[in-house]
């Protein structure tokens, strides 16, 4: 999460609590502003930031959060938007051995990853050490995954976002990943003519 979570409700349980538990699981740390006077719920009204004139209330991400439902559903598909982008991004890559022109499919999983994709993360990781939270989550093993896939086609593609450089390499020194990056070990190749070759076969796939 970019930034300090804010969660503003009273010095109770009622419905933040689940909004606390989530957040804790996940190793988000938050801080919080206790309602305690009349004078500052009509504040928070005044100011427009409760649209229901109901708490939660839950600054993150630079936005303003209510609704304790929606506020549940925002941090948990946090990771399943980073992952289903990452998985986007790497989906062109993967197809990239099979499309009838390779320089074009080249140049648009460039323009795509330096400008819609990579920013994204880059801005995420502006302090954070992981995506979401203070651990490992699957959408930072993917981000890996991804950004040696890119720098495999385009080696100086992260010049331009050390965070992402810099997470990297962090996460390629936790010792089984270091491992699963060495020589011999069960990390597959890029693809080559015999693996496009015996997909084609398996499925019954035009050749040409």
């Amino acid at each position: 999460m970019a930034g300090k979570v804010v969660l503003h409700y009273f010095n109770g349980r009622g419905r933040m609590e689940s909004i606390r538990w989530l957040l804790t699981v996940a190793e988000v740390e938050f801080d919080e502003v206790y309602l305690t006077t009349r004078e500052q719920y009509e504040k928070l009204l005044s100011d427009g930031d409760l649209m229901f004139e109901q708490v939660p209330l839950v600054e993150i991400d630079g936005m303003k959060l209510i609704q304790s439902k929606a506020i549940l559903n925002y941090i948990a598909e946090k990771i399943n938007m980073y992952s289903e982008g990452l998985i986007d991004l790497m989906e062109m890559i993967m197809i990239l051995a099979f499309a009838a022109d390779a320089k074009a499919q080249l140049d648009t999983i460039q323009t795509k990853a330096i400008k819609r994709y990579l920013p994204v993360f880059e801005k995420a990781l502006n302090g954070p050490s992981y995506l979401v939270g203070s651990k490992i989550s699957c959408a930072d093993v993917q981000l890996l995954e991804c950004t040696l896939m890119l720098e495999e086609k385009f080696p100086e593609i992260l010049a331009k976002f050390p965070n992402i450089k810099s997470f990297q390499g962090r996460m390629s020194e936790i010792p089984a990943i270091k491992k699963f990056l060495q020589p011999g070990s069960k990390r597959k190749h890029q693809p080559d003519e015999t693996y496009v070759k015996t997909i084609k076969m398996v499925f019954n796939l035009p050749t040409k």
